[in-house]
């Protein structure tokens, strides 16, 4: 497959109660990573999210790399842009054939091919998963892989991401993009051959709101 652009994307949600849950954990921040360049939208979640859809629509095509974005990222945002009523250019198809190493998020039944406007997409965990994980008895936590091959992540408490400073949140979700970034371009052309299809149609996740929409 020919080289295509690569943009590394990283979500943060709310981990004050319970941020691994949609229905209780807005998204906080969002970073975006291309070659070069490193974004990251916050503030007010229905800004941040039609902020990012709009810079989305308007980079040249390419593809969209995750890290577990198949059963976390992804869904998340259009969990959370469905609460809003918001309209994304972001196409999900559940996928049943995506094993998944922990329960599928909350509200959902497993993982997801995605799609984002002109952009494809590939979870670079199940590329390394795949591959470099089992061969090297290693963690394939984007974390570890980074480290692996001689990278150097930003760390933090995850669990405590609530008490960041804006510089500290907005260093490491840009640190998680552009590490998803980098591996999936450090994997190709065999990355190429991880990049999601979608069937025809324009499909979203299979789950509802299980409480009214937030403003």
């Amino acid at each position: 497959m020919a080289r295509r652009a690569v943009y590394g994307l990283d979500i943060e949600t709310d981990t004050t109660e319970n941020g691994l849950d949609p229905d209780i954990a807005g998204i906080v921040t969002v970073a975006l990573s291309s070659p070069g360049c490193d974004e990251v939208f916050s503030g007010r979640e229905t800004t941040l999210l039609c902020d990012l859809d709009a810079r989305l629509r308007t980079l040249p095509p390419g593809v969209i790399a995750t890290w577990n974005g198949a059963a976390f990222d992804l869904p998340f945002i259009a969990h959370r842009a469905s609460r809003h009523g918001l309209q994304l250019g972001l196409r999900l198809q559940l996928d049943p054939a995506i094993s998944m190493q922990r329960a599928p998020l909350p509200g959902h039944r497993g993982a997801y091919r995605g799609a984002w406007y002109r952009h494809g997409h590939i979870d670079a965990y199940r590329l390394y998963r795949g591959d470099v994980g089992p061969a090297l008895r290693v963690s394939c936590s984007l974390k570890s892989i980074a480290r692996l091959v001689g990278l150097a992540p930003v760390e933090v408490d995850r669990s405590r991401v609530h008490d960041l400073t804006r510089e500290a949140l907005h260093a490491y979700a840009s640190s998680d993009a552009r590490l998803a970034r980098v591996l999936t371009e450090r994997r190709w052309p065999a990355a190429g051959r991880f990049v999601d299809r979608l069937s025809s149609g324009d499909r979203r996740p299979e789950t509802a709101p299980a409480r009214p929409a937030i403003a």
